[in-house]
């Protein structure tokens, strides 16, 4: 027999606490999956018609590592109204095969052996594993429940040292569901010019925002574009997860580096999705106005299911797509109450813990479903519960 030998870097990076719940939860029968963060929305026709039709006219290629020019101008176009960032679609817009192959070749040009990445907790934890490839340091700041789950700017500053390169803040968050507000964007911008830092910017929500209230870019601030990189993808807002479709946005010189590791890791984002991508953005905004209603009827609906459950406390979400309840007065660990939820009450909910340190005491519940399979699961976690609770 052959002895394997893994590459130690392989063996820092933890599995997905989202992945270990999925892979768990598609083994077994009745489980409502509240666990991934995928759109239950088909979509649009428009869209997959551009598809049909890139393919019929042979769009089956190789393209440019940057991404086809008519879609970078496209998203230039989408970037100047939607975010107020002034892109030029020749040298700063890369095309990926979505946000976290934005997010990884990002901090990969960007973030040496050694360098600090200040990184919100809790959080993707897509953002930990691609700064542990890159033999980065990734340092946590607190989102904290009493504050809404946005970042303090104290609890920030006082993490940055003489190594700390880069800032990554993600709003509408993942997965609080907390939004920055306007003077949170500028504190962090008047932060990172004073201490020269480079900011991550993961904004793959911004459509899916509540109570009139509005996402703000970061990149849009004063002086702020030369040093953001903005991430977005076609996924959410669109309901493409699988289409496999993102972009960044970064000044000239970190941008062609970003193409040139998009080359090594993909050859080039796929040809016929691009093609879909223009007819998204060109196309009728109608279905993400309706995805985004119809998201915050869930988010109201979930809300009063959770305040119904006598243990569990849940802030209001802002944006996106996830609840994040505090599940403590269950006096277990998050682990072990994603766990019994999914066993007894045939729940696929995902530990807190598995999106850092400050996540423990949480669960996350993906709201991407339906409104019958939310009342079920809301039903079935509460008579969970109160079993739990009469037991002890």
């Amino acid at each position: 027999m052959v002895s394997m030998h893994i590459a130690e870097r392989a063996t820092r990076i933890q599995p997905s606490g989202i992945r270990v719940i999925f892979e768990l939860a598609r083994k077994m029968e009745g489980v409502v999956r509240l666990e991934a963060g995928d759109p239950d929305f088909k979509t649009p026709d428009h869209i997959c018609e551009a598809a049909k039709k890139a393919l019929d006219e042979g769009y089956t290629h190789y393209t440019s590592s940057f991404g086809v020019l008519d879609l970078r101008q496209a998203l230039a176009r989408k970037l100047k109204k939607d975010n107020g960032i002034d892109a030029d679609p020749e040298t700063e817009i890369v095309v990926t095969a979505g946000a976290s192959c934005a997010v990884n070749i990002a901090i990969l040009s960007t973030i040496d052996p050694g360098d600090e990445v200040l990184i919100p907790d809790p959080s993707w934890p897509h953002y930990e594993a691609c700064v542990t490839l890159a033999d980065g340091v990734a340092v946590h700041y607190p989102l904290l429940e009493k504050n809404q789950f946005r970042a303090d700017i104290e609890d920030i500053r006082k993490r940055i040292t003489r190594k700390t390169k880069m800032i990554v803040v993600n709003s509408p968050s993942n997965p609080t569901g907390s939004l920055m507000e306007e003077h949170d964007v500028e504190a962090i911008a008047e932060t990172a010019k004073e201490h020269d830092l480079l900011v991550l910017s993961d904004e793959v929500y911004e459509k899916i925002v509540y109570d009139k209230l509005r996402h703000i870019s970061i990149a849009s601030m004063p002086d702020m574009k030369e040093r953001t990189i903005t991430v977005n993808s076609f996924s959410k807002t669109y309901a493409m997860t699988g289409w496999r479709l993102g972009y960044a946005v970064a000044e000239q010189e970190i941008a062609a580096e970003m193409a040139k590791l998009n080359l090594y890791s993909n050859s080039c984002p796929s040809s016929f999705a691009q093609r879909a991508g223009i007819a998204a953005l060109s196309g009728s905004q109608d279905a993400v106005v309706k995805m985004a209603k119809e998201y915050e009827r869930r988010r109201n609906e979930i809300m009063k299911g959770l305040n119904e459950i006598e243990a569990i406390i849940c802030v209001k979400p802002r944006g996106a797509f996830y609840a994040f309840p505090d599940i403590s007065p269950l006096g277990m660990s998050s682990q072990d109450a994603a766990m019994f939820i999914l066993k007894e009450a045939k729940v696929s909910t995902v530990p807190g813990s598995g999106f850092g340190g400050y996540g423990e005491g949480y669960l996350r519940l993906a709201y991407s479903n339906s409104i019958e399979n939310i009342v079920k699961a809301l039903a079935r976690i509460r008579n969970a519960v109160e079993k739990l609770r009469i037991k002890s």
